[in-house]
């Protein structure tokens, strides 16, 4: 069966629950005259993270034809997604993080570990604007696990001071017990309560990183992984650089790809290309626009003028962390990290007295529409 694509379009960084059931299995050949002899792209799909997933693949890897089957390749990605959704998922209440956020105590697996040491790192990095510890503040504000109400300034300040990856160990593995079992207790390097993990600014690029970690483990050499956020190398079915459509920041425009602002070509090697924005999801409050992107150091939601970042980085769990980064800190801060750092490129879309404008670091090329 052949089918055409239109572009694959960023999406907002939430970590949703993920669905109970899978679709029936998509794969769908696609063959391009402009591609090797050889070439043979597919496209694998299923629910992930209350949302869709889509993996686009060349069979022909780096040492000839991919020996699993696409049935088998769906299989394992569908593990993949499965044992993500059972470790770091805020949303299945049956998730590792659900219950040890719960106080019980758990026996960590391996990715339970792995994004806690990453979430600590980038705590580190981005002088905790990056925090993953901080799920009371967007729970409070209506934006995280539980639903909020508006909070009172006391209310926030409580919320702020049960908050942060500074009141944690920087290393979760060291507080595992001799029967591999974790207590929240053992992970606290002071006497308050625990506070609540939220992997929601990672747990994406996280989850299509573990994707393509495992492509790779195959040869495939030519892919773009699409959980929400994207990873892409090597080239489409055109045997062009992969093409990413980058959303309009307009309040309320959830139809992904209708009203984009530009499209981005990835340049060759591994990309992972992620935006985060406040306009999906926020809400108005006596005529003021509260949005989901919260400051860890205040406690309360941005409120500049920078509409969305768009990050690229070599995976794209560095590029989920410094896109929210970017939300956080506001127009001049995002530009001085981008004009600091050689692995991060990115656009900046903001709003100019009424008018969308967009800035582009050096190697961010944005083919404006």
């Amino acid at each position: 069966m052949y089918k055409y694509f239109a572009l694959p379009t960023i999406r907002m960084n939430i970590f949703h629950k993920i669905s109970a059931g899978l679709t029936l299995l998509t794969i769908i050949c696609m063959i391009s005259t402009s591609c090797g002899p050889r070439d043979r792209y597919i496209t694998i799909s299923g629910y992930a993270q209350g949302g869709t997933y889509a993996v686009k693949l060349n069979m022909n890897g780096q040492n000839g034809m991919i020996r699993p089957r696409p049935e088998e390749i769906k299989d394992s990605v569908d593990a993949i997604i499965g044992r993500i959704d059972n470790s770091i998922s805020g949303y299945n209440k049956n998730s590792l993080l659900s219950r040890f956020n719960a106080g019980e105590n758990v026996i960590p697996d391996d990715i339970f570990i792995d994004i806690y040491r990453h979430g600590y790192r980038f705590f580190n990095e981005t002088s905790g604007i990056v925090d993953v510890a901080s799920a009371p503040l967007f729970d409070l504000w209506g934006f995280g696990f539980r639903n909020g109400e508006f909070p009172s300034d006391d209310a926030v300040r409580t919320a702020l001071a049960g908050s942060g990856m500074d009141r944690l160990n920087a290393d979760i593995a060291d507080a595992v017990s001799h029967d591999g079992s974790l207590n929240g207790e053992s992970v606290l390097n002071d006497g308050g309560a625990l506070p609540e993990l939220n992997y929601n600014a990672i747990a994406q690029g996280y989850s299509c990183d573990l994707v393509a970690k495992y492509l790779y483990s195959l040869g495939v050499k030519d892919m773009m992984v699409d959980i929400g956020e994207i990873f892409c190398d090597g080239v489409n079915p055109s045997g062009l650089p992969w093409s990413i459509g980058i959303d309009k920041p307009i309040d309320g425009n959830n139809e992904l790809g209708a009203q984009m602002q530009g499209i981005f070509r990835a340049p060759e090697g591994p990309h992972g290309i992620v935006t985060s924005g406040n306009y999906r999801k926020f809400y108005i409050k006596d005529g003021k626009k509260y949005a989901h992107s919260i400051d860890p150091r205040t406690g309360r939601p941005v409120t500049h003028n920078l509409l969305s970042a768009t990050i690229t980085a070599p995976d794209a769990m560095t590029a989920d962390a410094y896109a929210t980064y970017c939300m956080v800190v506001g127009l001049d801060e995002a530009k001085a990290l981008l004009a600091s750092r050689e692995d991060l490129e990115g656009c900046l879309i903001y709003d100019d007295n009424g008018v969308f404008k967009t800035w582009c670091s050096t190697g961010f090329v944005l083919e404006e529409l």
